[in-house]
């Protein structure tokens, strides 16, 4: 099961790093950005995909780390 845990966690790792970055430049990340910034965006195609499978992957995760701690 430890095995099964440290392969969701590398693909987990990896999905969160091929996620685009959603700050349009830096001083937006160090500001905060504005709250109406991404009203108008939706994620399409391997963007909404992306963001599935990390949710999927964490939800996994999880669900193995209950598992081996019971």
């Amino acid at each position: 099961m430890q095995v099964f845990l440290i392969i969701i966690s590398i693909l987990l790792i990896a999905i969160v790093l091929l996620q685009a970055g959603k700050a349009e430049d830096a001083s937006s990340i160090i500001s905060g950005g504005n709250d109406s910034l991404f009203a108008n965006r939706k994620e399409r195609g391997g963007e909404l995909f992306i963001t599935r499978l990390t949710a999927l992957l964490g939800f996994v995760f999880m669900l193995v780390c209950l598992v081996i701690g019971f």
